[in-house]
C-alpha cells in the first residue's frame, strides 16, 4: 500500500469558528480527519499526519515557513510515496512556486491543497480536495510540485489564485492543467512525465499542441537525465513588486532603489509596456541595475508573454538592464528570485537564469 505524508500547515481548511472569526485550533484537525469515512476506504492510500506548531493563517507564510516545509519533506522523503500539503489559499500559489524551486531533483508528488470553506462546515469543499489530492499523490503520475483545487490539477509554479470566494479558486493561465477531475482523474499524459531541472539541457524541444492561450509547448525530458533529490533552502533577500498604473509617480519609489534591494518585479502593461511620460522610471532602473538589483518584467495580464522590444515603450526597459519574465506569474518570479539569490550566483548568471525555464515555470 502506498503511504502519503500529510503536512497540515494551517489555513481555512482546518479552522473553527471563534469569537474573533475563523481560526486554527491545535489538535482539532486530526480528529476531524478520523471522522471522514472515505479516508478509511480500502482504495485509499495509507497516510500519516504531521501538524505544524504553530498553525498558520497563510497570510503569515514567509521564507522561514517555506524552508520549514522543505525540511519536513526532505527529512521524510524516503519514508513516503508522496506528500500532500494542506495550506491556506491566500498564499498557496506562492508556496507552490517556492517549493518547486527548493525541492531539487524531486521525483515524487507534492500536492498542495486547501479549501474555501472550513472542513467543519456542511458545504465544505475540503473533503473532495483532501481525498482527491491523496489519490493523485498515491498514483504517482505527477512527480513535481502541484496544486489541486476544485477539480483541477495544476503545475504549482504556473498557478495563481483567481477568486476570493469561488470554489474554483485557482487558475493556470499560461499552461494546461496536468489533470482534470470528474468521474475519473484524466491526466494530460504528455505533460505528466517527470522533468529535469533544465528542460532545454535535456534536448527536449518537442512541441505540445493545444492548451491555454499563449502556451507554445514545453519540453518532454530525457528520462536518462536524473538528479539526486536535495533541498535548497531560501535565504532572505530584499525583493519588491511595483505594479504600473496610469498616472503612476515613479519618484515615490526612488527611496527603495538602493544597494540593499536585491530584486524587483515590475508588473507592466501588456507585453511589457510602460508609460512614456515622465523621465523618472528609466534612470531609476538604470541606477538599480548599477547597484546590482535584478529587475524582472512581468505582465499584469493573466495570459500572454512579455516581449521586451516589441513596442518602443518596452525596449527602453531592456536598454536599462531589465530582464523579461516571459509568461511567469508574479508568484513564480518572486520565488525564482529567492531561489537564485540563494545560490551564490553572479548578477549575470541570475539574469540569464531568470530568462531560462528551470522548473517549467515559464515560456520565454
Amino acid at each position: 500500500m502506498k503511504k502519503i505524508c500529510i503536512l497540515y500547515t494551517g489555513g481555512t481548511i482546518g479552522m473553527v469558528p471563534t469569537s474573533h472569526g475563523y481560526a486554527p485550533k491545535s489538535g482539532y484537525f486530526r480528529n476531524a480527519l478520523s471522522r471522514i469515512d472515505e479516508l478509511k476506504d480500502p482504495a485509499m492510500p495509507g497516510w500519516e499526519l504531521i501538524e505544524f506548531d504553530p498553525l498558520l493563517d497563510s497570510s503569515n507564510i514567509a521564507v522561514e515557513q517555506w524552508n520549514r516545509m522543505g525540511r519536513v519533506i526532505a527529512e521524510n522523503y524516503r519514508q513516503y510515496d508522496g506528500f500532500v500539503i494542506l495550506h491556506g489559499t491566500d498564499t498557496m500559489a506562492y508556496t507552490a512556486s517556492a517549493l518547486s524551486f527548493m525541492l531539487e531533483g524531486l521525483n515524487k508528488p507534492v500536492i498542495l491543497t486547501g479549501s474555501q470553506i472550513p472542513l467543519c462546515r456542511l458545504r465544505s469543499d475540503a473533503r473532495d480536495n483532501i481525498i482527491t489530492s491523496l489519490l493523485i499523490a498515491a498514483e504517482g503520475h505527477v512527480r513535481e510540485v502541484c496544486l489541486y483545487f476544485g477539480g483541477k490539477l495544476m503545475r504549482g509554479n504556473r498557478s495563481t489564485k483567481s477568486s476570493a470566494d469561488g470554489l474554483l479558486a485557482f487558475d493556470s493561465p499560461n499552461f494546461p492543467n496536468l489533470a482534470s477531475v470528474g468521474i475519473d482523474i484524466a491526466y494530460n499524459k504528455i505533460l505528466t512525465t517527470s522533468f529535469c531541472d533544465s528542460l532545454t539541457a535535456c534536448g527536449c524541444e518537442t512541441s505540445v499542441s493545444g492548451g491555454a492561450a499563449g502556451y507554445s509547448g514545453t519540453a518532454i525530458p530525457d528520462e536518462s537525465v536524473s538528479e539526486e533529490f536535495h533541498l535548497t533552502e531560501f535565504r532572505h533577500a530584499a525583493i519588491g513588486v511595483i505594479k504600473i498604473f496610469p498616472g503612476i509617480q515613479f519618484r515615490l519609489f526612488e527611496p527603495i532603489m538602493t544597494e540593499g534591494l536585491n530584486g524587483i518585479v515590475l508588473e507592466t502593461f501588456g507585453t511589457g509596456n510602460i508609460p512614456a511620460y515622465g523621465s523618472e522610471l528609466l534612470p531609476m532602473i538604470r541606477r538599480a541595475f548599477e547597484n546590482g538589483t535584478i529587475v524582472c518584467v512581468c505582465s499584469q495580464c493573466p495570459q500572454g508573454t512579455v516581449r521586451l522590444g516589441a513596442y518602443e515603450t518596452s525596449s527602453m526597459l531592456t536598454d536599462a538592464g531589465a530582464v523579461s519574465g516571459g509568461n511567469m506569474t508574479t508568484e513564480a518570479a518572486i520565488a525564482k528570485l529567492y531561489y537564485l539569490f540563494s545560490l551564490d550566483l553572479s548578477r549575470n548568471e541570475i539574469k540569464a537564469n531568470m530568462e531560462t525555464p528551470l522548473r517549467g515555470e515559464g515560456d520565454f
